[in-house]
């Protein structure tokens, strides 16, 4: 009874930090940047802002002169300069590379992902980095990516679109496209076909629990430390979610291992995993001395298939969105096409285009980039500054701080873009030819356009994805006419891969042969 006044002291406490949270944002020179409030910070601006806050980030680094502090509770580790400034960038990722890492906090963030080459640092990174440029420069693996992506569309994802445009069918884009992406994806890394693209569209708890782990890792980017964990280890909320997410990836790819082991193909080649489980002196982080996979292992195949699926998921979902609402881009790939199906074209009239065939295209290319500037797949970095140095923009970095890097603002930058830099338009990365004979892909540095990382973290995938996509989109382009149903509920997901809230619901017509 001696306490029964504490609901109401409560109730009076939050009413009165409300009231100072009002007035402060009613007073504040540049409304756009987030309130501190006393003893939680900025934390109520950005769960104020929570199912917006790319856009709002974008705002407040915009009215901000491209940088600002982000302060949480006094108590807490939330503390990070945020920027989207494209010569800190490079300062950061390339000119003082050494000086910024990812750090010990972002490998706890991303949980099973923590030690892979996503959060490695220094010898255990350059030594990740380089097994995994051997694998992917293996021309039995290239061919075997070239071969499963067009068998893939050519015998699933094409008879399904057909299908549900003989039906005009309500779908959702972004669901098939990623079905079809994590088939290639188990294929490509694990040798076997695990039928996501099937008609009977099976559960997908693989690409749930993938999900899952990008976005809780978003969540524990901007929550405190002390809070994510204690949630862990009550096991309550997101935190439990994601724990059976987890448990749901782990056995998946320990079970995927075990069955390419213990098949008769494992000398094939064609896969990932056969170059790490069928060395004859293999490192002993991959294989134990029972030449059993190992934890790291298991962990850096998990890696592999977030770095297959999610950047070819994200791209391909906002490049069909794009293009969808443009038609006048839509019109433009159809005519860089269209001397490549001169040359060929099945006796059903339905095109598939091999990735080769596609990767080169100028218009396609500026296509894809346009959509990965403004929906880029990983719309924020993170580092943490191993010593103290001034960024070009004038500010301080000290030992043992964190900044964030926000590549979606970046887009949105006028004195880079031009003031039409929130429009999708592809003609803005065209140069024409001084011989007037067409165009060619303007150059623009990678600092400025992060999309596939910059400096020595380059995306060692780059070539591929682009190629892959390129191929995928240009099929479904050039065989059926895209309506989405409401193109305004399409909004960025909170995750840290890009990916988007509401889905992409749309439906598909053939279109005619001679169209």
């Amino acid at each position: 009874m001696a306490f029964s006044f504490l609901p109401e002291l409560l109730h009076l406490v939050l009413a009165l930090l409300f009231l100072v949270f009002v007035i402060k944002c009613r007073r504040s020179s540049n409304p756009l940047l987030p309130t501190e409030l006393p003893i939680i910070g900025m934390l109520p601006s950005l769960i104020a802002n929570w199912n917006n806050l790319h856009d709002y980030a974008a705002a407040g680094l915009s009215a901000s002169g491209h940088n600002f502090e982000l302060r949480g509770p006094p108590a807490t580790s939330v503390r990070y300069l945020v920027t989207c400034s494209p010569a800190n960038v490079r300062h950061v990722f390339t000119t003082n590379f050494t000086n910024y890492v990812k750090g010990e906090e972002l490998a706890a963030v991303l949980g099973l992902l923590g030690g892979t080459i996503v959060t490695a640092d220094g010898e255990s990174w350059r030594l990740q980095r380089d097994t995994i440029h051997r694998v992917l420069t293996r021309p039995r693996l290239l061919a075997s990516l070239s071969r499963c992506c067009r068998d893939k569309v050519a015998g699933g994802l094409v008879p399904l679109l057909s299908h549900l445009a003989d039906g005009r069918t309500t779908f959702d884009m972004e669901d098939l496209l990623g079905r079809l992406v994590l088939d290639i994806t188990v294929i490509v890394v694990f040798g076997w076909d695990p039928f996501c693209l099937a008609a009977s569209m099976p559960p997908m708890h693989v690409a749930a629990a993938l999900d899952t782990l990008m976005e809780v890792a978003m969540r524990r980017h901007i929550l405190p430390v002390s809070c994510w964990r204690t949630m862990r280890w009550l096991n309550i909320g997101q935190e439990r979610k994601l724990a059976k997410a987890e448990a749901v990836l782990y056995r998946f790819v320990a079970e995927s291992i075990q069955k390419k082991m213990a098949s008769d193909s494992t000398g094939t080649g064609d896969d990932i995993i056969s170059y790490y489980i069928n060395d004859p002196n293999p490192d002993p982080e991959f294989l134990n001395r029972d030449r059993e996979p190992t934890d790291f292992l298991i962990r850096t195949f998990i890696n592999f298939m977030v770095a297959m699926r999610d950047p070819m998921g994200s791209a391909l979902s906002w490049l069909v969105y794009n293009l969808a609402t443009h038609p006048h881009a839509m019109l433009a790939i159809r005519e860089e096409l269209a001397p490549i199906v001169a040359t060929r074209k099945s006796g059903d009239g339905v095109v598939v285009f091999d990735p080769d065939e596609t990767k080169d295209l100028v218009y396609q290319r500026a296509a894809m980039f346009e959509s990965l500037r403004l929906y880029p797949i990983a719309p924020m970095e993170r580092k943490e500054v191993v010593a103290d140095d001034l960024l070009p923009s004038g500010h301080k970095v000290q030992a043992g701080s964190t900044i964030l890097i926000s590549t979606y603002s970046m887009a949105r930058l006028e004195q880079v873009w031009g003031d039409d830099c929130r429009e999708y338009r592809p003609e803005r990365w065209l140069s024409s030819n001084q011989d007037g004979s067409g165009h060619t892909l303007r150059h623009v540095p990678s600092h400025v356009f992060v999309a596939f990382n910059t400096g020595p973290r380059a995306c060692l995938g780059k070539n591929i994805s682009v190629a892959l996509v390129t191929s995928i989109v240009a099929t479904v382009v050039w065989n059926f006419d895209v309506e989405l149903l409401d193109s305004n509920t399409v909004k960025p997901k909170l995750s840290v891969i890009l990916q988007m809230k509401n889905g992409l619901m749309a439906k598909v017509k053939r279109r005619p042969e001679d169209d």
